[in-house]
């Protein structure tokens, strides 16, 4: 059988869509990453309904067509991955901004704050889901930040207590995916690389939490956690300083025996030493492949031979292909050409 594909996250939206994402901006979304949907488009709520879904099928028709066998809904929706979701749960005040730095100082971002009890809101995600499952018979999978992640993206002006926030985000959080899985999702990716970042709050209660999020969640259901090293602001920024490598292998004992099924990893942008898969005797190993924040196309013959390298410390039921994050920072014909180049090899290892 060939090593299965996903995609991680965001992909290019077409050019109809209103709502860039974040990082497709200047100046004004590096001071106010926070802007609401409709601050995007003078249309209609119907209207803007219309357009994103079209272009949420659009992606994932996509997606297959490339041969990708688990494709996202492409988060066509979101303006921010983190702040959409944080936007249809109660407790955060978008209205009240506070400047704060993020990513190891990198970026000083204005962020919505947390000044009251963080718990679900109403249903949002489970239609974001049924319309992008309705353009494939395969797997569609839906995507939602995790709790650290989330904190590090707002201010909290409430808990003063993190490991009560994140308690009370994954509880938020379970309640979404509960819905979702109740409608038939059977695929769910939580992400947290804020994990790679802060190994050690990510050992103490993060993974405890990332638990918390898939609580009660049908076996049938795969359960994953995307933990990448860091998203530059730009492409081709060679000089954006990424979390630690080695945090993969201080985090791999604890995560290999986290009630999940799945651990998706970047490769592609840092190298690891592929001896760390075998720290992972359970969980399946989601392997970036390809970058996303380089516009080089990676060849079918260099993915192959990682893959191929992969595969001396892996079983090959336990390995899927994927680029090392979203893809939402290259355009169409960069996507189209690593994602082909990527289901080719990944197709090349089942031979």
């Amino acid at each position: 059988m060939p090593i299965l594909t996903t995609t991680i996250g965001a992909y290019p939206k077409p050019d109809y869509v209103p709502i860039p994402d974040w990082f497709q901006q200047e100046s004004t979304t590096a001071e106010d990453p926070t802007r609401a949907l409709d601050e995007y488009t003078g249309d209609s709520e119907a209207e803007l309904e219309k357009l994103l879904d079209r272009g949420t099928l659009e992606v994932v028709r996509e997606q297959v067509g490339l041969g990708i066998d688990v494709p996202t809904d492409g988060e066509v929706r979101r303006e921010n991955y983190i702040h959409y979701n944080c936007r249809n749960m109660k407790g955060f005040n978008f209205s009240r901004l506070t400047r704060k730095s993020m990513r190891d100082g990198q970026w000083l971002v204005s962020v919505p704050t947390i000044d009251q009890r963080v718990e679900a809101g109403g249903e949002f995600l489970v239609r974001d889901w049924q319309i992008a499952q309705s353009a494939t018979d395969r797997p569609v999978k839906i995507t939602l930040p995790g709790p650290l992640t989330i904190m590090d993206s707002t201010f909290d002006a409430c808990y003063n207590d993190d490991k009560r926030l994140a308690a009370d985000l994954a509880q938020a959080l379970n309640r979404e995916i509960l819905r979702l899985t109740d409608k038939g999702c059977t695929w769910i990716q939580v992400d947290e690389p804020i994990f790679a970042r802060k190994v050690e709050d990510a050992l103490a209660y993060g993974i405890e939490n990332l638990e918390r999020c898939f609580q009660n969640v049908p076996d049938q259901v795969n359960r994953s956690v995307h933990i990448c090293c860091g998203y530059p602001d730009r492409i081709d920024s060679v000089d954006y300083l990424k979390a630690p490598p080695d945090s993969y292998t201080r985090l791999a004992p604890a995560l290999d025996d986290a009630a999940i099924d799945a651990v998706s990893i970047e490769d592609a942008h840092h190298p690891n030493d592929l001896s760390l898969l075998e720290l992972f005797s359970r969980k399946t190993i989601i392997l970036g492949v390809v970058g996303i924040a380089r516009s080089r196309i990676e060849t079918v013959e260099e993915i192959t031979l990682r893959l191929q390298e992969a595969l001396h410390h892996i079983d090959s039921n336990r390995l899927m292909a994927s680029p090392d994050c979203g893809l939402g920072m290259l355009n169409k014909n960069q996507v189209k050409a690593k994602l082909t180049n990527m289901v080719q090899a990944a197709g090349a290892c089942g031979d």
